[in-house]
C-alpha cells in the first residue's frame, strides 16, 4: 500500500501537508519534543477524517490528532518512531449552527478559540474560556485538553462548556451526539469520555458549546500584596462582597511580574510598587447598571485598611485594563525570552496554596535543584490552579549538563508537594509526553485500572495518540 497516495485520494491534494511544511507541526510550542509521521493530513470534513482513521485501523497506523499546538505537555507531538499520521483538524473551522434561544452553538474542531469568542459576540452572548493562545488554539484540542483559563472560576472550564460532541472512533465510526441538551439523563455520558482525554480515545471533530449573555459592565483592579495568604483573605473577601459578579482573580509573584517588564517592551509596573505578590482581579455583569466599580472599591478600600492590601489601581478606562490583562496574558512569550522554564501546572485547595509553595520551595532549595534560577507564580488562584515554575536563564540553563535528570527530580518535588496537600500535578494543562510516567505515582491502581478500560474499549490496539496519557 502506498499510505500517501490512500490519504491524498482521501483529503485531496490540498489536504496532505508537504513534507518540506510539516516541521512546525512536528514539534510542540516550547520546542522541547521532536516527532516525525509518516504523513500529516488536514482533511476538510467528519467524514474525511472517518476515511482516514479507518484506512489506518485497518493498516495498524498510529494516529496523533493535533488542533492548534499551542499545547504545553507535548501531547500532540508524535515520536521520534515517525510510524504515525497526524490528522490536523486546522481545516475543519465551519460553524454549523447557532441556536441563540438555546445558547448554544454548534462549531467544528478546528475553529480557533477567538473565531468563537468573536462569534458569541457578534449575536450579543459570550464563550467565556480565555486563554493567552486563543488566538490560535483550537476548541478541539481545548476540549481535548479540558482547557481552563481565566475565568474557570465564575464559568468553569471546558467541561462545564460542552453540552455535545462529535468524534470518531479509532476503527472509523462516527459517533454523532451533538446535542444541544442541558439535562439528558439516559446512562453514560459519553462526551464526558473524550473531554480531557488527549486524543487518545478518538478525535473530536464538531462540538456544541454553551453560550452566556454578554458582560457588558467590566471592573478591574491591580492589587499588591505582601503574601500568598493575603491574597487568600481577598479572595474570600471579595467572593464574600461580589458574589458570581467575581470572574477572575488572578495570582502573580513579583519575581514573574519582573521577568515580564524586562523582556516585553510595551509592560510597566501599573504601581511602580516592589510588592511580594500582585492579584488582577475582574468583575464582569450583563447590566450596564451594575455598580461593579463601587463594589470593587469597597472591598480593596476595607482590605487596604485592614493591612490585607498594600496598594492598588483601578483603572479607569477600557484601554488601561487592557493595558493590565496585557501583562497576566505575556508571562509564557516572557519567560520563552529570559530563558527555559521548568514549569507545573498544579492544583491544591485554596487554603493550602501559602504552604504548599513555601514548603516546596524549601525543598528544591535543600536538594540543590535551582542554584542560578528564578521561582516564579502565576495562577488562577481563585480554582486553586497554580503555575509553579523555575525558571533558568539561557546562560545558566547552558551550564547544566544533567538537563533531563533536573528537570525530573524538580518535578518530583513540586508535584509530590502538591499531591501531599491534597492536590493535582495538572490542573489544566495535561498529562501528554511530559508527565505520563509521573501520573502512574499519583493515580490509585484501580483509578488507572478504570482508565485503561476505557482506553482497551474505544482503541483496544492502542493506536490513538500513543505515548500519551497512558
Amino acid at each position: 500500500m502506498n499510505l500517501v497516495e490512500s490519504l491524498r485520494d482521501i483529503v485531496g491534494p490540498a489536504g496532505l501537508v508537504d513534507p518540506a511544511d510539516a516541521e512546525p507541526l512536528l514539534s510542540d510550542w516550547r520546542g522541547r519534543y521532536h516527532g516525525k509521521a509518516r504523513a500529516i493530513v488536514r482533511p476538510s470534513s467528519t467524514e474525511q477524517v472517518a476515511q482516514v482513521m479507518a484506512l489506518c485501523a485497518r493498516h495498524d497506523i498510529c494516529v496523533v490528532p493535533q488542533g492548534g499546538n499551542t499545547g504545553l505537555v507535548g501531547g500532540a507531538t508524535p515520536s521520534e518512531a515517525g510510524d504515525a499520521v497526524i490528522i490536523s483538524l486546522a481545516r475543519m473551522a465551519k460553524v454549523r449552527d447557532i441556536d441563540i434561544g438555546n445558547d448554544t452553538v454548534t462549531v467544528e474542531a478546528g475553529c480557533t478559540l477567538q473565531q468563537i469568542q468573536e462569534l458569541a459576540a457578534s449575536v450579543d452572548r459570550l464563550f467565556p474560556l480565555s486563554l493567552a493562545s486563543e488566538g490560535s488554539c483550537q476548541i478541539g484540542g481545548n476540549i481535548s485538553t479540558n482547557a481552563g483559563g481565566t475565568a474557570v472560576l465564575r464559568y468553569g472550564n471546558m467541561r462545564a462548556l460542552v453540552l455535545g460532541l462529535e468524534a470518531v472512533l479509532p476503527d472509523g465510526r462516527i459517533w454523532n451526539g451533538l446535542r444541544g441538551l442541558r439535562k439528558d439523563n439516559t446512562g453514560y455520558d459519553m462526551k464526558q469520555l473524550f473531554i480531557g482525554a488527549e486524543g487518545t480515545l478518538g478525535v473530536v471533530t464538531a462540538a456544541v458549546l454553551k453560550l452566556f449573555p454578554a458582560l457588558r459592565a467590566h471592573a478591574t483592579a491591580w492589587v499588591a500584596l505582601e503574601s500568598a495568604d493575603a491574597a487568600i483573605d481577598l479572595l474570600a473577601r471579595c467572593r464574600a462582597a461580589c458574589g458570581d459578579a467575581l470572574t477572575s482573580f488572578e495570582l502573580m509573584s513579583r519575581s514573574q511580574l519582573e521577568v515580564v517588564y524586562q523582556e516585553v517592551p510595551d509592560t510597566r509596573d501599573p504601581l511602580d510598587g516592589a510588592s511580594p505578590w500582585v492579584v488582577l482581579i475582574e468583575l464582569a455583569d450583563p447590566s450596564h447598571e451594575a455598580p461593579l466599580q463601587a463594589m470593587l472599591e469597597n472591598v480593596i478600600g476595607t482590605a487596604l485598611e485592614d493591612g490585607i492590601a498594600l496598594d492598588a489601581a483601578l483603572p479607569a478606562s477600557e484601554a488601561q485594563s487592557a493595558a493590565l490583562w496585557h501583562i497576566r496574558h505575556v508571562v509564557s512569550e516572557a519567560n520563552v525570552r529570559f530563558g527555559t522554564s521548568v514549569t507545573h501546572d498544579i492544583s491544591v485547595p485554596i487554603s493550602q496554596i501559602p504552604q504548599c509553595l513555601a514548603q516546596t520551595e524549601a525543598k528544591l532549595l535543600n536538594a540543590g535543584l535551582v542554584e542560578g534560577a528564578r521561582f516564579l507564580y502565576v495562577g488562577h488562584v481563585g480554582d486553586g490552579n497554580i503555575h509553579s515554575i523555575v525558571l533558568f536563564a539561557h546562560a545558566v540553563w547552558a551550564q547544566v549538563t544533567d538537563r533531563d535528570a533536573r528537570v525530573d527530580a524538580i518535578g518530583t518535588i513540586v508535584n509530590g508537594m502538591a499531591v501531599q496537600y491534597g492536590g493535582s500535578i495538572s490542573a489544566e494543562h495535561g498529562i501528554g509526553r511530559a508527565h505520563r510516567e509521573e501520573l502512574s505515582q499519583y493515580k490509585s491502581d484501580v483509578e488507572l485500572d478504570m482508565m485503561r478500560a476505557v482506553k482497551r474499549a474505544l482503541d483496544p490496539k492502542g493506536r490513538m495518540n500513543p505515548g500519551k496519557l497512558l
